[in-house]
């Protein structure tokens, strides 16, 4: 599927597009500032961008109040369907947030329950208890997100609910012709809800894109062939920035080995999980890292790993933010991309991700680690590709199973030698195939 060699960029708009964190119901046109990104997405090499939520909603986007209409902060539903319209034109898919587990208060069918109670056609939507109170003195309580009051947890066991969600889903597609969905808190849906959202998306597009945000645990339980097409690989993103910031590269292929390795109990061969060094949930990489030099390596890694690359918006330059109360230092706003260096590396490396099927569809195999350098290879179909990288300050040469003339994709395809050792530049990475 287009998804699985795809490299992805996450927007969070009503930051992104400098919207107030409250919903002021002042409608601007906001959202089109992100149609002049397009032009440097496709220079960068973005295959799809995975937009967060853009519905009206009363703050951050997750409190959904109608899923029919682009939130008046961003625009209206002309400017995102134009937006989906100019990516497409650019061969640049575009997913949307789906926030499916819960709403805000002011979503009309919770409404409705606030001023009838019992007498709501929409009491079974939600998990009510007309017997109990809560912090808004409703005189009624309700299951909600994590005990976020404002956040209403909508019924998905209800087959009226998952109808109405599915033809929202039905609605997005027939509006804006979007390509998938990344489903907020998957962690939190009901499986039947997931099958049954499953079945209806790949009914009308078998191409139709379902990725879960999932935190931990057996990824399989929602990645599988009636669920889910892919989910969030938080394990690795821990151990991505750990590594790093340790010196332990041991952590990190530890999980690669886990995840991806040769061995029978490796839990997710065959699957494209969807890779991160940072998003809008957590602070950005380049206030993580304890040694700045280091953000070129950890890129490399993300885009030779095996799963999905994403990159979060403004990171590829080293934008950095550190959380606050609300995230809004996560999800600044962004008047025009920038390209320095650092792009022009993640650049090359897309480039290299997408020219290179071992990197997107290849199996996973450790071949020499140290705390500090590592060697590993994919592969497909006979051909392989080593990924090497030092992050000492000083080349180290490091032990392989191969003897071999190689090309190095990270130094304009100079020829390597690699006799049984390859040695790796300091600070450096290495991206070797065998010399045609």
């Amino acid at each position: 599927m287009w998804y699985e060699s795809s490299v992805f960029y996450q927007i969070y708009p009503l930051g992104a597009c400098g919207a107030p964190f409250e919903n002021d119901h002042k409608k601007t046109h906001r959202l089109t500032r992100l149609t002049s990104w397009i032009p440097g997405l496709k220079k960068l090499g973005i295959d799809c961008v995975l937009l967060n939520p853009v519905f009206e909603s009363i703050s951050h986007g997750y409190d959904t109040t109608d899923y029919t209409q682009v939130d008046v902060r961003l625009g209206d539903n002309d400017d995102l369907r134009a937006f989906v319209r100019a990516c497409h034109d650019n061969d640049i898919r575009v997913i949307l947030d789906g926030v499916f587990n819960h709403v805000g208060r002011a979503f009309a069918p919770f409404a409705d329950v606030l001023q009838n109670r019992e007498n709501s056609p929409y009491l079974s939507w939600f998990d009510i208890d007309l017997n109990g109170n809560n912090e808004y003195d409703d005189g009624l309580s309700y299951q909600n997100w994590e005990g976020n009051a404002n956040l209403v947890k909508l019924n998905l066991n209800n087959p009226a609910v998952v109808d109405y969600l599915c033809s929202i889903v039905q609605d997005w597609i027939d509006t804006f012709d979007i390509d998938g969905l990344r489903l907020d808190v998957a962690y939190c849906l009901a499986p039947d809800f997931l099958r049954a959202l499953h079945t209806f998306t790949k009914s009308i597009r078998p191409d139709f894109f379902l990725m879960g945000e999932t935190l931990h645990g057996d990824y399989n339980q929602w990645v599988n062939e009636q669920m889910l097409d892919s989910c969030t690989n938080y394990e690795c993103y821990k151990g991505l920035y750990s590594s790093f910031n340790t010196r332990n590269f041991f952590e990190i292929l530890y999980s690669f080995n886990r995840q991806f390795g040769n061995e029978q109990w490796c839990l997710y061969r065959g699957k494209h999980l969807f890779n991160f060094v940072d998003n809008h949930d957590v602070e950005r990489i380049a206030s993580i890292l304890n040694v700045k030099a280091d953000l070129p390596l950890i890129y490399a890694m993300l885009m030779t790993m095996p799963g999905i690359p994403c990159l979060y918006y403004g990171s590829e330059w080293g934008m950095e933010g550190k959380k606050n109360w609300n995230d809004t230092a996560l999800r600044p706003a962004v008047e025009a991309l920038e390209w320095n260096e650092l792009t022009d590396w993640i650049h090359t490396l897309i480039d290299i991700h997408h020219a290179l099927r071992p990197l997107y569809e290849g199996s996973y195999r450790q071949v020499a680690l140290t705390n500090t350098a590592c060697v590993y290879a994919r592969e497909l179909d006979g051909e392989t590709v080593w990924t090497a990288i030092n992050l000492d300050d000083s080349p180290v040469d490091l032990g392989v199973d191969f003897q071999a003339e190689c090309v190095d994709w990270l130094a304009d395809s100079q020829p390597v030698f690699v006799d049984w050792c390859v040695q790796i530049p300091a600070k450096g990475a290495m991206i070797l195939t065998k010399k045609s």
